[in-house]
């Protein structure tokens, strides 16, 4: 079965945990913010190899204020995060700083720092507007559907492409999900 962008969404939308983080998430009243990373990925992963969904490792969620630059606000924001959902491995960054940790230009938004992430498909993420679960795909759905393993474009380099090779290995991927293509 290929997945379309309407089924990546309802892999979200049918898990009753990750529908209860977005909207702690909402609660939060953080600007553009998205969460991303594993939180996607690895849900229609597991949906596509049948596999039970794990509990997280980390929720990582990304937001872009370039009027609150101090590391606190991530701090405060994850404490406030816990209140309203606790034992939820929360990982908020705000991507308006992140730039100098990644050596990048200055990120313009959130998306274009997920965008810059290691994996394309790793660089999805997902947010909530009122009820309705909206989904950005920075690369395309394709390689997270087709279960493929591919540096971004800022990955793309030598150094990059050992970087992705070294997160398939210490996270486990191809024990998990045998069926990725890694391409690369």
């Amino acid at each position: 079965m290929v997945m379309s962008e309407r089924d990546v969404v309802g892999v979200i939308e049918s898990d009753p945990a990750a529908m209860s983080v977005l909207r702690a998430a909402a609660g939060l009243g953080l600007p553009d913010w998205w969460i991303g990373a594993g939180f996607v990925r690895n849900r229609v992963w597991d949906a596509i190899s049948d596999q039970p969904v794990l509990p997280e490792r980390d929720v990582d969620v990304a937001y872009f204020d370039p009027q609150k630059p101090d590391p606190g606000e991530d701090t405060r924001a994850e404490a406030r995060a816990m209140a309203i959902l606790p034992g939820v491995p929360w990982e908020i960054r705000n991507q308006a700083r992140m730039h100098v940790r990644n050596g990048d230009e200055p990120y313009t938004s959130t998306l274009d720092a997920i965008s810059r992430w290691p994996e394309t498909a790793t660089c999805i993420a997902v947010t909530l507007r009122g009820d309705s679960v909206h989904l950005v795909a920075c690369h395309g759905i394709g390689d997270l559907v087709g279960m493929v393993v591919r540096p971004s474009p800022t990955f793309g380099n030598s150094v990059g492409r050992a970087t992705v090779r070294a997160r398939v290995e210490a996270k486990g991927w191809l024990t998990r999900w045998p069926g990725l293509r890694l391409e690369f």
